[in-house]
């Protein structure tokens, strides 16, 4: 199978309270990956010269963060996906949210800001046996709880291994 490329945006901040937070989106129903959480991204357009160009411009498009809110801190290691045939570019990066999103109606449901110390509580992360169309048979998969949705997949190959270092500092946000 031949992959896609795709690139998503990692933001980060910290609210008013000084707790550092994560903006995830959970995509609108329909789609390959319909109502699941994810980061703000996606294909590239003809008019982007890089993934970076992709990860802003579609952050821009699907929860309304603009260029000058933000700083990227790091390109951070290419994921594929196991089975949707995507190969993922995600950049990490500190933002100055804006006081409400701008969300694409359709494309994104809603914007979920958890915290990084709530990621990391006892009992969020959590695994499961899960059986999906697209897959051969059952498979055991990691998550975290965020509410009542859980993100996993991509998105949660991507994000478990930042939360220490973004707990620990690793990056002044």
């Amino acid at each position: 199978m031949s992959l896609r490329d795709a690139a998503v945006l990692v933001p980060v901040y910290r609210d008013r309270s000084g707790d550092l937070r994560i903006v995830l989106i959970r995509r609108g129903e329909r789609g390959m990956h319909g109502g699941q959480l994810a980061f703000p991204g996606g294909k590239p357009d003809p008019s982007d010269d890089t993934m970076l160009d992709t990860a802003l411009r579609e952050a821009n498009e699907e929860i309304g963060l603009t260029i000058d809110a933000i700083e990227i801190l790091e390109a951070l290691p290419v994921f594929e996906t196991l089975t949707t045939g995507f190969r993922i570019a995600p950049f990490l990066a500190r933002i100055r949210p804006p006081d409400r999103w701008q969300v694409a109606e359709g494309e994104v449901a809603e914007v979920i800001e958890p915290r990084v110390v709530d990621l990391l509580a006892p009992g969020v992360h959590d695994e499961a046996v899960e059986h999906h169309p697209t897959w051969p048979g059952p498979r055991k998969i990691s998550f975290y709880r965020i509410g009542p949705h859980r993100l996993w997949g991509a998105s949660y190959r991507i994000l478990h291994p930042l939360l220490p270092r973004l707990a620990a500092g690793a990056w002044e946000v």
